[in-house]
This record gives structure tokens, sequence and C-alpha cells, in this order.
């Protein structure tokens, strides 16, 4: 048993969860779940990211102090990862006293280490993306990001020694090839960094909705320095408390952070340049998603096509919409999401291949007098090892492919052996294989779809396995017939 700790992005909270949220959470999750199955010990973390100038005037727009705002859109984010059946193990807010605490004693290492000083800072500045840009980054003078105005802003600033540290940056890459994931994105982060790197300025005078600079509280702390610090004071660092009452720290280094590709920077470059400053180890690996566009367009609140999990889970059911997220696109590359192949896969994958594999099986066995048991005949077709290694490598797409040979293997089995037309032993253990095969598949699938896993094992009248257990066993179950997986949606 190895300790696994998996994060999702501090996701800023300046509205509601959309697909590209659900997208990074829901794999998280299921990365979280395929380990405890595999017998790791696991610590899940996702949160939000509550400070800075945005949330700030969004407050005061509304008559609210900030932290009555940002209350009120951290219970919005838990409600939705519940409704999606994400189980995370803590929830961390960047406004929490902990949080705070860590920020202090994690920044005032780097000084301590003589890693931050005092200047002037220049430069464009981005309200809604809370980042600043320089003169060749804008583009048509605007934010190369979000495409809104900047603003430039001079002021007094104390600035982190980056540049410092750009040799051990390149040398941690090359002693560790998988922390740049997936392996496509590794030469754009060294070429940048090799092009060198320059000073980050992480503090700020007019920004007040934000923790204090240890050592001159006329400064606060710039948002996204902030923020990255929630993956330690997450699991209960420095102090071994946390605001999920865990103490946590024994699972640091992270295993892996899932971010988007447009904050790889922060998480590849910034963010292991400031342990390396603070002595503390980086990450395993940071893995970097692509993006989802909607019926071929990007996904924008102006165009009116910004894709809510809930109202998906509500309308097709949580499993299928986690199923489609994972199916749909390989994690690392840019995928199109459209309700058109969501249903044709709900359809095809979900209500024929599965759903009607399972009724198949438990209505045959739930008539059946005699005894299930046989020799294992459908085993040749399933490589759980290599299900696992696609996990482990987060090729979570690929993985369920792998699943589904599995199960298309046992559909035909089925159309093959004809069972409606045996008896006795022999069908007897036909069925045995069917139904050891719909166990060993209610697990597979089980941190993807935990739900319908659930109805599975209901059916068949056994208790959720583990990695362990997939493998033709004897079969001791009740069969209970049940209702269908999937609906059709016409």
């Amino acid at each position: 048993m190895g300790k696994f700790y998996v994060t999702t992005p501090i996701y800023y909270v300046n509205d509601k969860p959309h697909i590209g949220h659900a997208f990074t959470t829901v794999a998280a999750d299921i990365l979280a779940r395929w380990h405890r199955l595999s017998g790791d010990d696991v610590f899940f973390l996702t949160g939000t990211d509550e400070h800075g100038e945005k949330n700030q005037k969004a407050a005061d727009a509304k008559g609210k102090t900030p932290q009555e705002f940002v209350d009120e859109l951290a219970v919005v984010y838990k409600d939705v990862w519940k409704k999606i059946n994400i189980s995370y193990d803590a929830f961390q807010r960047t406004s929490s006293a902990t949080h705070e605490a860590a920020v202090a004693e994690f920044v005032s290492r780097m000084e301590k280490n003589g890693d931050i000083y005092k200047g002037d800072y220049e430069g464009w500045y981005c309200t809604p993306d809370e980042t600043f840009f320089t003169e060749l980054q804008l583009v048509n003078g605007k934010c190369p990001s979000c495409g809104r105005e900047v603003k430039k802003i001079r002021e007094e600033s104390y600035f982190f020694k980056l540049s410092k540290y750009q040799e051990k940056l390149l040398q941690y890459y090359d002693k560790n090839p998988e922390f740049l994931s997936p392996s496509f994105r590794a030469d754009e982060i060294k070429n940048r960094v090799k092009d060198g790197l320059k000073d980050l300025s992480i503090t700020r005078t007019a920004v007040k909705w934000a923790i204090p600079f240890p050592s001159n509280k006329e400064h606060t702390i710039y948002v996204w320095v902030d923020a990255l610090i929630s993956y330690l004071s997450g699991i209960g660092w420095p102090s071994g408390k946390s605001d999920s009452n865990n103490d946590a720290r024994a699972y640091w280094p992270a295993s892996v952070h899932l971010v988007g590709k447009e904050i790889n920077w922060f998480h590849t470059v910034i963010w292991p340049a400031m342990l390396f400053s603070a002595g503390i180890e980086p990450p395993k690996k940071v893995f970097a998603h692509g993006w989802w566009t909607v019926d071929g367009k990007k996904m924008s609140k102006s165009v009116g096509n910004v894709v809510d999990p809930v109202e998906m889970a509500d309308k097709y059911g949580a499993d299928a919409f986690r199923y489609f997220l994972m199916r749909e696109k390989p994690l690392g590359e840019d995928g199109d999401f459209s309700e058109k192949a969501l249903i044709a896969r709900i359809n095809g994958e979900l209500a024929s291949d599965l759903g009607n594999f399972i009724s198949r099986v438990v209505t045959l066995a739930s008539r059946f007098d005699g005894k299930i048991e046989g020799t294992p005949e459908l085993n040749v077709h399933l490589n759980a090892e290599r299900i696992n290694a696609l996990i482990d490598n987060q090729e979570l797409s690929v993985a369920l492919e792998e699943i589904w040979l599995f199960l298309k293997s046992a559909n035909k089995y089925v159309n093959d052996k004809s069972p409606w037309d045996l008896s006795g032993k022999e069908l007897g253990n036909v069925l045995y294989n069917l139904i050891e095969a719909a166990r060993i598949i209610s697990i597979l699938i089980s941190p993807f779809m935990p739900e319908t896993a659930v109805k599975i094992n209901s059916q068949l009248g056994v208790h959720a396995g583990t990695l362990k257990d997939c493998r033709f066993t004897d079969f001791n179950g009740k069969i209970t017939k049940g209702e269908h997986l999937f609906n059709r949606v016409q």
C-alpha cells in the first residue's frame, strides 16, 4: 500500500462551476477512487481560491463583505461536487485561518532564505484573471487570456527571486521526466524557462481582500502565491491542523496536481521554485489537461453556451455525464461537448452495451434453478493490469476503451453461446462466466460510474470489490433482478 495524494486546482470562486471545472474534478475523483480500489492510502484535495481584487469588487457591488460573498460561492461548489459524486477528503478554502497561517509561514521561509526583496513593479494588469502581463504579451493591447481590457499599474512590491531557480528547475525536469505531463507539453515549459526567468512580484498595496505580507502589513500577498500554498495547507502543513481536521502532512509530495493547461506555468515553474525556496520537495507530477469547446464554439457566458454540470446530471444522470467527460476525449487534449454526442454514448455504450448486458445476465440467472459454477472462459479477454497502467498514466479514455473491450467480449459470448437454448451444467457454466464478468466490470467501472456499480452489485447480490477481486472465482451472490441501468434517450 502506497500513499496517493491528488489535487484539483483551488478554483477561483468568481462564478458557479462549469464543464471545465467538472472535467478536472471528475478526473481527480476517478484517480482517487481507483487508487482506493488498489489498496493505496489516498488523500484527495479540492477547494476554492477566495481572495483578490475581483472578489472584493464583486462583493462591494452586491453590498456584502468579501467573506460573506465567498462563503456563499464555496457552498455552491460543494453542492455541485455532491451532485456529481465527488469523493474528496478535504475542501480547502483560502480564506480560512489555517490556510492564512500556512501562507504566512511559507512566505516567511522564502524571505529568511534571502529570496524576497522590495522594489517597484510596473505592468499591465487584468483584473478578471488576477494576472500581470508584459507589453509583449498583450494581444491588441488587451489581455492575452480573456481578451478584456487591462490597466497599467505601478506600485511598490516585494519580489520573489524566481530567476535564481532557473537552472534548478531545468535540472528537476530532467531528473523527473513525469513532472511535466503529458509529455507533449514539456518542451514548451522547458524552452520558456531556458529563455530566462524574471523575478516575480508577489505583493500588492491596493488589494485589501488578501493575506497580509508577514514582514510588512501594508502589503498583501498576490492571490496566485496564496492559492498555490493551499496544496500544503489543505493537508495540515505546517502545524498538523487543517480545515478537514486531518493531519495529512505525510502525503506530501503530491502524487499529481491536475490543472488546466492555462495555469500550467504557475504550477510547473512558479510553484516548484517557491517550494525550493521554502525547502520543500516539489510534487511528483503536474498533469495539464485540455479545454472544452461546446458544439465547436468557445464556451462563453456572453454566447450563452456554458455547460452546467448540475443541469447535465439532472437531465441524464451523474454517471452518464461522468462517463461522457472521460470517454469523449483524452485527458490531456482539447475536446468538444455536445448533447447529441452525450446522448449517442448513453444510447450506445451505456444503454445497449452495458445496460443490456447486465439485464440479460440477471434475467437468465434469475430463472436458473441449478448451481452457478463452471470453468473460466471469459478471463482471457480481461487485461486488468493494462487498465491499471493506463489509469496510472492518466489515460482515462483509453482505460475505458479497454474495459469496454472486455464488456464487448462478454456480450459476444452471450450471442455465441445462446444460453437460452442451454440447460443444466452447460447453462450453469455459461452463467458463471457471464456473472463473474459482470461482477468484475462493476469493479472496473466503479471509479467512473460509482452509482452504476452499486446498482450492478445489488442485482448480483455481491459486495463492492477491489482490484484484487478482478479475477474469476467462486460466485456466492444472490441474483435479484432490478431496473435497467440506463434508459435510451429519445
